[in-house]
């Protein structure tokens, strides 16, 4: 798959690719042949209360490598791009060479590509956003910012609605904010940055495998005990599969039913990751699976 000792032991590397794509497998057999940290690039794996669920590393897997910004994240919070670019920054410079492992093409981007500083947008602008149909956003876009009607999928409510409440809550289109950006914290070409690009079929059959071995491993009791709390979650709602278990535990559905359809969901976002990260990781070196 790839020779270990062809990569510099002083180079940081990334590796980005699908959910049950091996990810973490790469980074841990890296870590352990040349040194380094291995820091989480994942949005879902920053939440306690998801160790199983999201397959954050196991309890063996952190005491062969040091593992950071995993699980630390409080389960009500919120947790953006900008919050993780902040905490991965000061690790560049430590004295272990990062290894940073992910599914969060954001994040990546993000880190070789630089950041936007936009304001916060409140609440009252998000609301009015999510109550707007997408296409009077997108109209509204196509007349405020035509630049950025050309850089994001149209066909993505969320990439519209973000666009739509920066042009409304600060006066000033997305596309501005972004070409105003400053310089990258770690440039790609600083890096060595591997892409798993594992075959649709291969990757769907594992993501089911996976998770019938959540299953095995607890991620039903995990849903319970975070059950009192669901609904004042915040980013952690979004696991995959969290929302089909709780559902099962409130008598929603049965337990095959939810299994069912947490698969279906982790393949739609696999699909989606595998699109995303095709269209823009370009220079990356991709990888196949195992």
């Amino acid at each position: 798959m790839i020779d270990f000792a062809s990569i510099p032991r002083d180079t940081p590397v990334l590796i980005a690719g699908p959910t049950a794509s091996g990810k973490s497998a790469l980074a841990l057999a890296i870590a352990e042949a040349g040194g380094g940290v291995i820091v989480n690039a994942d949005a879902l794996q920053v939440y306690d209360g998801w160790r199983v669920l999201t397959a954050r590393p196991t309890a063996d897997e952190e005491a062969r490598a040091r593992h950071v910004l995993y699980g630390h994240v409080p389960f009500e919070a919120e947790y953006s791009v900008g919050d993780w670019l902040r905490e991965v920054t000061p690790l560049l410079d430590g004295p272990e060479r990062p290894i940073i492992v992910g599914g969060t093409g954001l994040y990546f981007r993000a880190l070789t590509e630089g950041l936007a500083e936009i304001p916060p947008t409140p609440p009252e602008v998000r609301t009015e956003a999510e109550a707007r149909d997408p296409a009077a956003l997108l109209e509204e876009l196509r007349r405020g910012d035509p630049a950025i009607v050309a850089r994001i999928d149209t066909q993505n409510p969320a990439r519209l609605r973000r666009a739509w409440e920066v042009l409304r809550a600060t006066g000033r289109p997305l596309s501005a904010w972004q070409d105003a950006t400053e310089a990258p914290a770690l440039p790609l070409a600083a890096t060595v940055p591997l892409l798993l690009d594992a075959d649709r079929d291969w990757l769907n059959a594992r993501i089911a495998l996976r998770f019938d071995r959540m299953l095995e491993a607890g991620s039903l009791a995990e849903a319970e005990a975070n059950l009192h709390r669901w609904d004042k979650a915040g980013g952690a709602r979004k696991a995959i599969g969290a929302p089909e278990l709780i559902a099962h535990l409130r008598g929603e559905m049965t337990l095959d039913e939810a299994r069912e359809a947490a698969v279906i969901a982790s393949r739609q976002y696999a699909k989606r990751q595998r699109t995303w990260f095709r269209a823009r990781m370009g220079g990356w070196t991709a990888l196949g699976q195992p």
